[in-house]
C-alpha cells in the first residue's frame, strides 16, 4: 500500500533540491555577470603611459622658480641650470581612463634593465598634481635642487656625460585604483647636447595580477 505522506515528503525534498540548484546556479550566474562588469568598468577607466609620438605638439613646462622648457613630442628633458637638476618627459596616454602621476624614482644603472621596479617606499611624490587625458598626451615633471640628494651626483653625471637614464612612474587611474608602474628611459641623441629621446620600456601591475 502506498504511503502517500511517504511520497508527498519524498516530492517536498525533490523540489527544494532543484529550487537550491537553481538558485545556486542563478547566484554564480549573477556573480559571474558582478565581475564582467566590474571588469568592464576597470578597462573603461585604466591608464596606460607611453612617449608621446615624434609628430605631437610641444608642450611648455614650467616649474615654480619659473625655469621653463619646451618638450617636444617623443622627446625628454634633462638638464642642469644653476646647479638645479630639471626633467621632463612628453606623455601619451593610451589607456580609457584619465591618468594620476603619484610619484617618480631615477636611476642612472643600465644594469637594473630587466629587474624588478624599485619599491614603492622608494618613489618620490610629485609636489603638484599632474593628469593625462584618455586618448591625449600631457608630460611629467620633476627636479632635484639640493646637492645633499641621494640621486643628486649621480644624475648631474649622467646629463654631462649624455648618458642614459631610467625613470619609474608610478600613476593609476582617477579613483585611486589600478596602480602602474612605468620604466622609461631617456636617451640622448647624438649630435644635439639638449636632444633627449624618451622610449618606455615595462610596466607593472601593482593592483592586480601581472600579465607576465
Amino acid at each position: 500500500m502506498i504511503d502517500w505522506t511517504d511520497v508527498a515528503s519524498f516530492a517536498t525534498a525533490g523540489g527544494t533540491l532543484v529550487l537550491a540548484v537553481a538558485t545556486f546556479a542563478s547566484v554564480r550566474s549573477a556573480n559571474r555577470a558582478s565581475r564582467t562588469a566590474e571588469r568592464a568598468h576597470l578597462i573603461s577607466v585604466r591608464p596606460v603611459l607611453v612617449p608621446s609620438r615624434l609628430e605631437d605638439r610641444t608642450e611648455k613646462v614650467n616649474w615654480y622658480d619659473m625655469h621653463w622648457a619646451s618638450v617636444h613630442g617623443g622627446r625628454a628633458i634633462a638638464e642642469v641650470v644653476d646647479g638645479n637638476i630639471y626633467l621632463a618627459m612628453s606623455l601619451r596616454n593610451v589607456g580609457s581612463g584619465l591618468a594620476v602621476l603619484h610619484g617618480w624614482w631615477p636611476t642612472t644603472d643600465r644594469e637594473r634593465a630587466g629587474r624588478a621596479h624599485a619599491p614603492l617606499e622608494a618613489f618620490r611624490m610629485q609636489t603638484r598634481d599632474l593628469y593625462v587625458p584618455a586618448g591625449d598626451l600631457s608630460f611629467w615633471q620633476a627636479a632635484i635642487r639640493e646637492p645633499a640628494d641621494p640621486d643628486y651626483d649621480d644624475l648631474v653625471a649622467a646629463i654631462n656625460e649624455r648618458r642614459l637614464i631610467s625613470i619609474e612612474l608610478l600613476y593609476g587611474d582617477h579613483e585611486g585604483g589600478q596602480r602602474t608602474i612605468s620604466r622609461f628611459n631617456l636617451i640622448p641623441r647624438s649630435g644635439d647636447e639638449t636632444d633627449w629621446m624618451c622610449t618606455v620600456a615595462l610596466h607593472w601591475n601593482l593592483d592586480q595580477p601581472d600579465p607576465r
